[in-house]
């Protein structure tokens, strides 16, 4: 039976407003994206908390922040954070609300209990989102699991041009350092983040315990029929490329609704040529987002969509090729981390509901290298990625809670 810890919501909602102000845009906005003055000005602010709070601290080869909290026994860590960039604009809450918790759980856990048995350690992530530089991929957590190629830093370009080693050295950082960023010492990893989705709100409940993290596809496919007068064709003799386009998204969608939660297919991008009113669409470019859970239905997700798109392209006489931009496969959660976590909401007397994420996480690197888990508190509309995103503090200090009655199991 873990002892039952009390979270201050108004502290909780005091560190959120600090962090905001660093990259404070569009009123209750954020844009704070990696190696730019704001984010060294919030890892700072970061690494004052965790000196305040009795924490050992320091800064990895790409700028992640770590506080440790020392155990009194040999072995590996166990850890808790999340990311600290925003995307352009975002809100307060999205990645921060995890490294907030992750301060706050050690600082609680130091203060009320002393020294753990086992090492506990607290992460802010230098990078996640991709916002200045779309080809990242989890920075800061692929730094960790010795995911980052030798050329990569020299070969991933923002919009403006610029290597993300170029905007490292700018802020005291040298890319030929990012080995030594990895580890191999971690044994459990732990992730608070708001829910970025309606799940908790429509259930009316503040937490969520995450089972798994879904694979995930995005296809950019291209479909090519033959430009004509929109008029003077028959629809029999035409090789229509937007009415191909239209039944393959409309198709893909449909059935991933028959399938039910927590299937998602999405096409959320489009490019149409000529793209004019009179003639016929003799190339469609446009993205299909496939995502579940499960290792084995995400494979029958994936497989019937491309199945799909070459059976629709037949159909209409137009040529079909795809690429994947992004292709991750799930990160289902630690089952017995799963157990603790209910286990411990239920000890605190949190309610909670036991559900997979949607969106991709740094603890989907993590899992590469250690046990892994999440914990989701409310989103209010289940608005994120967005300056309206919002998580009243009552629910924050809720997940955090059972984030920090966790740990005590596990580290002391």
């Amino acid at each position: 039976m873990s002892a039952v810890i009390a979270i201050d919501p108004g502290m909780v909602d005091q560190h959120i407003m600090e962090l905001a102000q660093f990259g404070a845009c569009a009123e209750t906005g954020v844009c704070r994206t990696v190696y730019s003055a704001e984010w060294v000005a919030a890892q700072d602010h970061i690494t004052t908390w965790c000196r305040e709070a009795g924490l050992s601290v320091r800064q990895d080869a790409v700028g992640s922040v770590w506080a440790r909290l020392e155990g009194s026994e040999p072995g590996p860590s166990i850890v808790t954070g999340s990311h600290i960039d925003s995307q352009v604009p975002g809100g307060r809450y999205d990645g921060v609300l995890g490294v907030i918790a992750g301060v706050i759980a050690l600082r609680t856990l130091k203060e009320r209990f002393g020294p753990p048995r086992r090492t506990l350690e607290a992460i802010s992530f230098c990078e996640e989102e991709g916002s200045r530089f779309p080809a990242t991929n989890w920075w800061g957590s692929r730094a960790i699991t010795a995911a980052i190629g030798p050329n990569d830093p020299y070969e991933i370009v923002s919009a403006a041009g610029e290597t993300i080693a170029q905007a490292m050295q700018a802020v005291g950082l040298d890319a030929a350092r990012i080995p030594e960023a990895a580890r191999t010492d971690i044994d459990t990893f732990i992730e608070l983040h708001i829910e970025q989705g309606p799940i908790l709100e429509h259930e009316g409940l503040p937490v969520g315990i995450v089972k798994g993290i879904p694979g995930i596809r995005h296809y950019l496919v291209e479909l090519v029929g033959r430009t004509d007068h929109a008029g003077g064709v028959p629809m029999d003799l035409r090789r229509d490329a937007m009415a191909a386009a239209a039944e393959i998204i409309t198709r893909a969608g449909e059935t991933a609704r028959s399938w039910g939660r927590p299937a998602v297919t999405t096409t959320g991008r489009i490019h149409v040529e000529p793209n004019l009113a009179a003639a016929i669409p003799g190339k469609v470019t446009f993205t299909v987002d496939a995502r579940h859970p499960d290792p084995a239905k995400v494979q029958e997700l994936w497989t019937g969509h491309e199945a799909l798109i070459r059976s629709v392209a037949a159909k209409y006489d137009v040529e079909a090729s795809w690429s994947l931009l992004v292709d991750h496969a799930p990160c289902p959660s630690d089952p017995g981390l799963i157990d603790l976590l209910e286990t411990t909401a239920r000890e605190q007397g949190i309610p909670f509901h036991s559900m997979y994420s949607g969106g991709g996480h740094d603890t989907q690197q993590m899992g590469l290298l250690a046990k892994v888990a999440m914990i989701f508190v409310q989103s209010k509309d289940g608005r994120s990625h967005t300056p309206d995103e919002y998580t009243t503090p009552e629910h924050a200090a809720a997940g955090i809670q059972v984030l920090t009655a966790a740990l005590h199991r596990l580290a002391y």
